[in-house]
C-alpha cells in the first residue's frame, strides 16, 4: 500500500504543474497517514450507519444524522434509534455543546427515574436555565421545595368542589355559547382549522381556572388575541434554545438578536398581561367584601390565599406570575393538541367513529322524562354522563399514546445511577425520555403498536388504563399530572358535542405532520369539512 499511495501522490503532483517540489519522505509518510487514517474513519462510520443507524463523525458527533432527522420527522427518527438499540441510546453531540444525552423509551427505566429514584433525576439547572426566562421558578420548572409547595396548594384547589364546579360551568359556557356557534358558521362555509378552534377553546378556558379571567379567543371571526399570540412564539422560541448550543443562545440574548430577540418581545407582552390581571385581582380582593372574595376559585386566587412556608409572608406577583404561566402552558396545549390528533385518527378509522356516536346517543336516550332535553339539539352533558363514555375515553387515550401532547420530556442525573437496562448514567447527564417513540414500540404494545384501536383499553366494556411508565402522555410518579382528570373530562366534552352533531372531514390533500415544538402541534394545522348529521 505504501507504494502505490506514493505513486499516486507523485502523479498527482507530476499533474498540477508542481514537479520543482521535491517532497521528503517524512511529508510523504504523514499524508499516506492521514489518508489511511480517513479511509478507516470513513469505513468504520459506513458499517457503524449499517448496524447502528446513527454514526459518530469525529468533533461533530451525531450532530449530521440529528439535522436529517430535524429535515424529515425528528420523532419518527429518534423513533427508528430506539428501535434498532434495544430502547435506549446515547446521543453524542459536537464538542463543547449541550447536545449531549441519553435517550430512553424503555418502561423499567421510566419507572426508575420517574418513581424509584425520582429524587435523583430532577429537572436539573440546565432545564430551569434555558426555560427560566419563560416559566421562571414555576412548576414545570421548579424541583425539591419550590416544587412541593407548588404542587401542595394547585393539588388542593384542583380537589375542591368550587374549583370542580368552576371547571364545569365554563366548560358548558364556551361549547356551547361559543364553539358550537363557530362551528356550525365554519360548516356552513368553506371549513376551518379545527386546531386553531380547539387552542382558542382551551386557552380561554384556561385562562378562566388559572387567572380567573376570559381572553375571548373564542369569539365570533376568531380574533388574534395578543397575549395569546405571544405565548406562543414565546414557547416556539424557548423550544429553539434546547438544540442550540448555550454559549450560541446566551451571546445572541446579550446581543439581543434572532430567535432571543424575538423571545424577549413576546415575554414582555405575556408579562404585561399577567402582572395587570394579577394587580386587578389583588385589588379586586383587597375590596371585596367575605362573602365574595370567599366564593372565587381560581389558582391565581388560590396561590393569593396561600403563604410561602419559608417565610410566612403572601406570595410575590413575579411568583404568581410564573404560577399562572406554567398552568398555561400545561392547560392550553395539552387538550387541544391531543384533540387535533384524535379527530384526524378519526378520519381513517369511521367504525370508531360510529362506535362513539352509538355511545354518545344511547346516554343521551337513557335521559327519560325531561321533556326538551331528550329532543332536538340542546343537550348539555352531565358529568355523571361524561364519566360514563368508556369507549370516548378509550378512543382519546389511544390518540394519546400515538400522539402524546407532550412527545418528549427532560431530567438530569445528579448523582452516578444505572439504569434497569444497564446503561450507566454519570452525574450531570442530560436525559430525555421519548415518549412518542413508546407508543410505537413492539416491546412495549405488541405488533399492532402503530395501528389506532381504542379496544385495547377496555376490559368488558369498561375502560382500563395501564401503568404511568408504559402509557407516560400524563407523566408519572410524583409529578403525574395534576389535571388529568379535567384533562379527559373536558376532551370527552368537548369530543361528545362535536361528533354529536357533525361528521368532520380532514380536506383532501392537507398536509398533516407534527411540528418541532414543546407539544406535539400539527405543523399546518388541521383544515376541515364539517357536515351535520342527520336527525
Amino acid at each position: 500500500m505504501n507504494t502505490m499511495a506514493t505513486t499516486m501522490i507523485a502523479s498527482m503532483i507530476k499533474s498540477n504543474g508542481l514537479r520543482r517540489w521535491k517532497l521528503l519522505p517524512e511529508t510523504i509518510h504523514a499524508v499516506e497517514l492521514l489518508l489511511a487514517v480517513s479511509i478507516f474513519i470513513a469505513i468504520h462510520s459506513l458499517r457503524q450507519r449499517r448496524r447502528l443507524g446513527l454514526p459518530s463523525w469525529p468533533l461533530v458527533g451525531m450532530l449530521p444524522s440529528l439535522i436529517l432527522g430535524l429535515r424529515r420527522d425528528i420523532y419518527e427518527w429518534i423513533t427508528g434509534v430506539l428501535v434498532e438499540r434495544g430502547g435506549t441510546f446515547t446521543f453524542s453531540g459536537p464538542s463543547l455543546t449541550n447536545l449531549h444525552c441519553v435517550v430512553t423509551a424503555d418502561p423499567r427505566n421510566l419507572e426508575h427515574l420517574l418513581k424509584e429514584k425520582f429524587s435523583s433525576f430532577p429537572k436539573g439547572p440546565y432545564f430551569r436555565a434555558t426555560v427560566r426566562d419563560l416559566l421562571g421558578g414555576g412548576i414545570f420548572a421548579a424541583d425539591d421545595e419550590a416544587w412541593r409547595r407548588q404542587r401542595k396548594t394547585a393539588s388542593l384547589e384542583f380537589h375542591s368542589a368550587e374549583f370542580r364546579s368552576l371547571t364545569a360551568r365554563s366548560l358548558v359556557e364556551l361549547v356551547h355559547g361559543r364553539l358550537l356557534p363557530v362551528l356550525d358558521e365554519a360548516a356552513a362555509g368553506g371549513g376551518v382549522d379545527l386546531q386553531d378552534v380547539l387552542l382558542r377553546l382551551t386557552f380561554d378556558n384556561v385562562c378562566m381556572i388559572a387567572f380567573g379571567i376570559d381572553p375571548g379567543c373564542l369569539s365570533p371571526g376568531l380574533p388574534k388575541i395578543p397575549f395569546a399570540a405571544a405565548f406562543e412564539d414565546a414557547t416556539e422560541a424557548t423550544l429553539l434554545r434546547f438544540v442550540t448550543p448555550t454559549a450560541m443562545w446566551r451571546a445572541m440574548r446579550l446581543l439581543d438578536v434572532g430567535n432571543e430577540r424575538r423571545l424577549r418581545r413576546s415575554i414582555e407582552r405575556v408579562d404585561e398581561f399577567a402582572y395587570a390581571v394579577i394587580r386587578r385581582r389583588r385589588e379586586e380582593l383587597r375590596t371585596a367584601v367575605p362573602p365574595e372574595s370567599a366564593a372565587r376559585s381560581d389558582l391565581l386566587t388560590a396561590f393569593m390565599r396561600a403563604k410561602d412556608e419559608e417565610g410566612g409572608e403572601k406570595y410575590t406577583d413575579v411568583f404568581l406570575r410564573d404560577v399562572c404561566v406554567n398552568f398555561i402552558l400545561a392547560g392550553r396545549d395539552t387538550s387541544s393538541v391531543a384533540l387535533a390528533w384524535f379527530f384526524w385518527l378519526l378520519q381513517g378509522n369511521r367504525r370508531v367513529e360510529e362506535r362513539i356516536v352509538e355511545e354518545v346517543t344511547r346516554i343521551v336516550e337513557e335521559r327519560s322524562g325531561e321533556g326538551e332535553e331528550n329532543s332536538g339539539e340542546v343537550v348539555i352533558f352531565r358529568p355523571e354522563e361524561v364519566k360514563k363514555m368508556d369507549y370516548l375515553q378509550a378512543a382519546l387515550t389511544e390518540a394519546l399514546r400515538l400522539y402524546p401532547s407532550v412527545p418528549v420530556d427532560h431530567k438530569e442525573v445528579i448523582q452516578d445511577e444505572i439504569f434497569p437496562d444497564g446503561t450507566v448514567l454519570k452525574k450531570g447527564t442530560k436525559l430525555l425520555y421519548a415518549i412518542y417513540s413508546m407508543g410505537r414500540m413492539e416491546s412495549i404494545w405488541g405488533k399492532d403498536c402503530r395501528e389506532y384501536k381504542p379496544e385495547r383499553w377496555l376490559r368488558d366494556d369498561r375502560f382500563m388504563s395501564e401503568s404511568a411508565y408504559k402509557f407516560a402522555a400524563f407523566n408519572g410518579g410524583p409529578r403525574l399530572c395534576l389535571g388529568k382528570d379535567f384533562a379527559y373530562y373536558q376532551m370527552k366534552f368537548v369530543a361528545a358535542n362535536i361528533l354529536r352533531r357533525y361528521r368532520v372531514s380532514v380536506v383532501e390533500g392537507h398536509p398533516v405532520v407534527p411540528k418541532m415544538a414543546l407539544t406535539l402541534y400539527m405543523k399546518h394545522g388541521l383544515k376541515v369539512k364539517l357536515t351535520r348529521r342527520e336527525g
